[in-house]
């Protein structure tokens, strides 16, 4: 009878001293154990069971890989699970903000009419209906919404224009112009600017110009464009930089005058990152409420005229609906349109941004060989 001797696998030289592919996994599950039952002894709660898991992960995987793959490994996975913690730091925030918004919001999106009509007509009586007999809560936010897309839209018309060729003068015609230095100076000085002193701006220019008590769409759009111009400015600088010289050079030996190179080499190449940095303006004044107030208005009702009359916008529409409710004694229906509203803004800034990513694919350079 013969016997066959299994033979033992040995571990090969390039895996000597490293810790298993599933070491991770392995020490996070103890850690969730070990965290839950030390939570369990002093009162358990979520945020807490993950900080402590956090902790006994990092110090388990760091004390391992010291033991086993050495001082260097370890030190290079401590700093790895510093940078992730960080970064789920800094997550947590945004993941609470849009949780938060959604389960808020979402009843008050649900409702219906609550995109296509407005709040005129609506008083406290059918707030206190529908927060009494169940009604379904009356009054939308078509006219802000209205009013958000026309002012933004707007300001955007007169901002992009005006920060791009700023930009252009800046990086193409005024390097080292005394012209240069003291725009690049006011256009810092105008980044810092409070949102109330862009409103109060735009309000006392057109009361000089127009007339007292003069509060429109326009006005507010004006007030908007103070906030995003130099945002664009800036931004657009810092993409024409980028761009190489040697774009530019080849087409001026090829006989382009600089318009043209700047018009069909220059901002195509750096479209993607102008696209960018004008969805970023557009995000940084869209949800302003101070400076429409101031210029705007309010109002409940729709108004499709930008040029003339008060206007109502999202973020001052929230703003009313939290500070006065249509029913002071049921704030309950108007928190709900207040809540679907904010998440209504959220959703128009991340189609803004998904609008941005698109219009850099579309123009940006085709690649070749």
């Amino acid at each position: 009878m013969t016997s066959t001797l299994t033979p033992v696998r040995k571990r090969s030289a390039l895996t000597k001293g490293q810790l298993p592919k599933a070491a991770p996994y392995i020490v996070l599950a103890l850690a969730l154990v070990v965290g839950a039952a030390i939570l369990a002894l002093v009162g358990f709660n979520a945020f807490g069971w993950g900080l402590v898991s956090a902790v006994l992960f990092a110090a388990g995987l760091v004390g391992w890989s010291a033991a086993v793959e050495g001082a260097r490994k370890a030190k290079d996975k401590l700093a790895t699970c510093l940078v992730v913690g960080a970064f789920l730091v800094a997550l947590l925030p945004l993941i609470s903000v849009i949780w938060t918004v959604l389960v808020k919001g979402l009843p008050g999106l649900l409702d219906p009419g609550f995109l296509n009509t407005s709040m005129n007509g609506v008083t406290g009586a059918f707030d206190n209906k529908s927060a009494e007999e169940g009604a379904p809560v009356v009054g939308g936010i078509y006219h802000a919404l209205l009013g958000t897309v026309q002012i933004t839209l707007l300001a955007t018309v007169i901002s992009v224009p005006v920060g791009l060729l700023t930009s252009i003068y800046l990086v193409e015609y005024g390097e080292g112009k005394a012209l240069a230095r003291a725009i690049t100076f006011f256009v810092d000085v105008m980044t810092g600017i409070p949102s109330i002193v862009a409103g109060l701006f735009a309000a006392a220019f057109f009361f000089a110009v127009v007339g007292p008590g003069t509060k429109t769409g326009a006005v507010a759009a004006v007030a908007l464009s103070v906030l995003m111009i130099p945002v664009v400015v800036r931004s657009s600088e810092e993409m024409l930089k980028i761009v190489p010289n040697e774009l530019r050079e080849a087409a001026y030996a090829l006989g382009v005058r600089k318009w043209r190179t700047i018009l069909r080499v220059v901002i195509p190449t750096a479209i993607s990152g102008i696209a960018s940095g004008v969805t970023l303006a557009i995000a940084r004044v869209i949800g302003e409420t101070a400076p429409i107030l101031v210029t705007a208005g309010f109002a409940t009702s729709i108004n499709n005229n930008v040029f003339g009359g008060w206007m109502a916008s999202l973020p001052t529409f929230i703003y009313t609906q939290i500070l006065n409710p249509t029913s002071p004694s049921n704030p309950g229906p108007s928190d709900q349109r207040a809540w679907g509203a904010a998440l209504v803004l959220i959703i128009l800034v991340m189609l803004l941004n998904l609008a941005a990513r698109l219009v850099a694919r579309i123009f940006a350079p085709k690649a070749g060989r």
